[in-house]
């Protein structure tokens, strides 16, 4: 890792109170180091951590992805009920999911109108609204 890669994961760790373990500065750098933010499935994330030649297992990305998402760094973005993405973008956004490349990327937000959500039901409040927009190819 470059110094100023190394830096900027560390800073996204401990910004968020992690410690940087050799494990989670690993991840951060591929996610955050060049300072861009990612979509990533865990499964992804473990292949580009292997061919960075980092040893991890999938299970320590799933556990690393989750603890970033408890602290606020990453959220989940859950497509089809199975597949989940993992977003360093933590700004209310929409998403386009391409079917058939099965990738997550941003929609312009500008464009997203919502007038009206359907009310709560009793007791419960809306925590976020999430907006995936499936696209296949024409």
């Amino acid at each position: 890792m470059t110094d100023i890669v190394t830096e900027r994961s560390a800073n996204w760790l401990s910004g968020a109170g992690l410690r940087p373990t050799r494990q989670r500065m690993t991840l951060a750098s591929l996610l955050v180091g060049d300072g861009h933010d990612r979509h990533v499935t865990a499964e992804s994330l473990f292949d580009a951590a292997s061919h960075a030649g980092e040893k991890v297992s999938l299970a320590t990305v799933y556990n690393t992805l989750r603890a970033f998402c408890e602290v606020g760094l990453m959220r989940e973005i859950t497509v089809d009920g199975s597949k989940s993405y993992f977003d360093t973008n933590m700004t209310d956004h929409p998403h386009f999911y391409w079917e058939d490349s099965a990738k997550l990327t941003d929609a312009p937000a500008e464009d997203l109108k919502i007038s009206r959500l359907p009310d709560a039901p009793e007791g419960a409040e809306i925590a976020s609204v999430d907006v995936v927009i499936r696209l296949r190819r024409k």
